[in-house]
């Protein structure tokens, strides 16, 4: 038999789970960990994480700051979420929608990407039909969906090397191209 080891963020985290119907499995998928890893979480035989990473997961799937988990500590250098990024959790805000259910409109398989895009670790998708699904169901049009995307491509032509505002004429170009194209679409 083991021991059990009380903790206030085991409860947080059990309360949040049976609130919102929420299966463990899909929960333990969400932020990247085993379904047992969840079990052990939630009935106390485990002292909960102290992972930054795994916190900030699990509070950005329940819409908390990570520092409600007493176990949390703030990292030395500060998480800036990117301005697209901050878009999209506006849009999924103002749509009145939990996280949990925006997460649920994706393949398993993705949502831990989604979860580390909202809580600042990745950026948005390049790929403009992965970006669009994701626009859709939060309501953004293909005008507001192609600005977040154009954003997101001049950050990668700039992380690539390339100076945006000396070959500017270039990029204009290739921006038009590419927004004749998706709204032709």
């Amino acid at each position: 038999m083991k021991e059990k080891i009380s903790t206030k963020s085991s409860k947080i985290l059990a309360d949040f789970l049976d609130k919102n119907e929420l299966h463990k499995k899909d929960f333990a998928q969400m932020i990247g960990v085993t379904l047992s890893y969840v079990y052990n979480l939630i009935d106390n035989t485990i002292p909960f994480s102290t992972r930054g990473t795994t916190l900030e997961r699990i509070a950005t799937v329940m819409e908390i700051a990570p520092e409600t988990f007493e176990e949390y500590r703030l990292p030395q250098e500060p998480i800036l979420i990117d301005e697209s990024v901050a878009k999209i959790k506006s849009a999924i805000k103002a749509k009145k929608m939990k996280i949990i259910d925006f997460l649920k409109s994706f393949p398993r398989n993705k949502r831990i990407d989604i979860v580390d895009m909202l809580r600042g670790a990745l950026p948005i998708p390049l790929d403009y039909s992965e970006l669009s699904f994701m626009c859709n169901i939060i309501g953004l049009n293909k005008s507001e969906t192609f600005d977040i995307w154009e954003v997101r491509f001049k950050q990668v032509l700039e992380n690539g090397g390339m100076n945006i505002y000396s070959n500017s004429d270039l990029v204009n170009k290739m921006l038009d191209c590419a927004k004749k194209y998706v709204t032709a679409k």
